[in-house]
């Protein structure tokens, strides 16, 4: 016996299967190991809700809270996928004001969390980067650092120190040493040449 599905149906599965699965990679980039990976790419939310929510339809409503629940549970966001999944589970009402205002205040949660948890273990310039993204709590603030802000920083914190052994002289010469022993080797020439004066002068006194 063959199922007929409805065309309003069909179209759901076909746009949340068409929904992303995995997070995006992006270029390669160090890790807190500063070790080279392909470093995740988190997208704009915003961007998957672009219907009218008044005048959409409710399975229009549903693909894109699906959409979103997917890319949330690709990109490991801490609460975001919960709320989404709990918005789905609720009247149309709920899923809409949740799309509408609830959704943002969650996401942009998770990111400041994402951001957090950079600063364990993060080495200076990263903790610099990461209090500035903090600092500033703004969606694009946020996604910046967390997708090339954060990588440059460990580019210049995984950098090796500069060296600050002098260099060897050359050829052989002894090297400088400064006035203060110069000084001290002319007085100590000085104080050798009046002793060989005084002794010659008592050899001439004897004499």
């Amino acid at each position: 016996m063959r199922w007929k599905l409805p065309a309003g149906l069909a179209v759901l599965i076909l746009l949340i299967l068409a929904a992303p699965s995995a997070a995006q990679a992006g270029s390669p980039g160090l890790n807190e190991a500063c070790q080279t990976i392909d470093r995740p790419e988190y997208r704009d939310m915003r961007k998957l809700i672009d219907i009218d929510l008044d005048t959409a339809t409710d399975i229009e409503v549903r693909v894109r809270a699906n959409q979103i629940l997917s890319a949330a549970r690709a990109e490991s966001l801490p609460r975001l996928p919960d709320a989404t999944q709990q918005a789905l589970d609720g009247s149309k009402e709920d899923l809409r004001a949740f799309l509408k205002n609830g959704m943002q205040i969650v996401w942009s949660d998770d990111l400041l969390v994402l951001i957090t948890r950079t600063l364990s273990g993060g080495g200076p310039k990263v903790k610099a980067a990461a209090s500035k993204a903090l600092d500033e709590n703004t969606v694009e603030t946020s996604l910046a650092y967390l997708n090339d802000g954060l990588y440059v920083a460990r580019e210049l914190d995984c950098q090796p120190p500069p060296s600050t052994t002098s260099p060897a002289p050359a050829g052989g010469q002894l090297p400088k040493t400064g006035t203060a022993t110069a000084a001290l080797a002319l007085g100590g020439a000085a104080l050798v040449a009046l002793g060989i004066g005084a002794v010659l002068v008592g050899r001439r006194s004897r004499a």
